[in-house]
């Protein structure tokens, strides 16, 4: 389900990151429609999967982290509360910033690598891994992991409040197997949590693009976090933190939605009856096989 949320999610990533990213001052695209209808003209299809090596690398290595310190945490905190599930999710969003950030990195330089190109002539990077080696042997450890530190801001409460979400929708709205609108409930709540995770977070993952971006053209525009934020608000205004947000927002809830409930349901047929869910409330912190909303995080969700 990761790698196929990868699949249907990527064009609208690399919609959002070239939306991102443009100049002011010579704006490439009038906005998301028109961002999908140039690349695809300019760069064929193939345009809007640039970069997906990076996420579909490192997406077994998140949903090890992320699964592993989200049950460890729910075991150690002991009770299945709505704060809980934030502090769990938020202390596994913060782990998997280690290998997300990177992974990020290497995304972003070759989406916006061949801008306009249906064949790059001149390719810096010849994929994603080729990308994070030649940022390595230039810049060092700290040139990979640019954007640490807003990823970690971005990523630790949004976990949170994904968790947050999707614990208060199912409990809300509650479900037993043999309810004929469970699989719409379910639809529901893990679109909801990836929209709302997203707009919770969604300036500060404008800033990363854009610090992880800095450098592509040849040269440096900022000197750090705070120096990106006064310019961008400087040049922009506070629309800056808007710029590819649809694009985000229509990616997350069918991606979110669809592998809530598949995962759900498929751990309902699969598990024996005697440890069998009972509703679509995510299960006890006990159990080995819960039910988790990181599966479709934007970031790496």
């Amino acid at each position: 389900m990761g790698a196929a949320g990868v699949l249907v999610g990527h064009p609208f990533d690399t919609v959002k990151v070239r939306l991102q990213v443009q100049s002011v001052d010579r704006p490439l695209y009038r906005g998301t429609y028109h961002c999908f209808q140039s690349i695809v003209r300019q760069e064929s299809m193939t345009g809007l999967y640039k970069g997906i090596g990076s996420p579909m690398m490192g997406l077994t290595f998140i949903n090890a982290i992320v699964f592993g310190v989200q049950g460890n945490a729910m075991r150690r905190l002991g009770h299945d509360t709505p704060l809980n599930q934030f502090l769990a999710g938020a202390s596994a969003g913060a782990l998997q910033s280690v290998i997300c950030c990177p992974m990020e990195l290497a995304k972003t330089r070759m989406q916006l690598q061949g801008l306009g190109e249906r064949k790059s002539k001149q390719k810096l990077y010849k994929n994603s891994l080729d990308c994070l080696v030649r940022i390595y042997r230039k810049e060092g450890f700290r040139g990979i992991n640019r954007g640490m530190v807003t990823t970690l801001v971005r990523e630790t409460p949004g976990f949170g409040i994904y968790f947050l979400t999707y614990d208060v929708l199912t409990r809300s709205l509650g479900c037993e197997p043999d309810d004929p609108y469970m699989i719409l409930k379910l639809l529901f709540a893990g679109g909801m949590s990836g929209i709302a995770s997203w707009i919770s977070t969604y300036p500060v993952d404008v800033i990363k693009s854009r610090l992880q971006a800095d450098g592509v053209g040849g040269h440096n525009k900022y000197n750090g976090i705070a120096d990106c934020v006064r310019q961008s608000l400087k040049r922009e205004g506070w629309r800056v933190f808007t710029h590819g947000l649809t694009s985000t927002l229509l990616r997350a809830f069918p991606v979110n939605a669809t592998t809530f409930a598949t995962v759900t349901l498929f751990l309902m047929y699969m598990r024996d009856d005697e440890g069998a869910v009972k509703d679509c409330e995510p299960q006890p912190a006990h159990s080995s096989l819960t039910v988790s909303p990181q599966q479709a995080q934007p970031s790496s969700l």
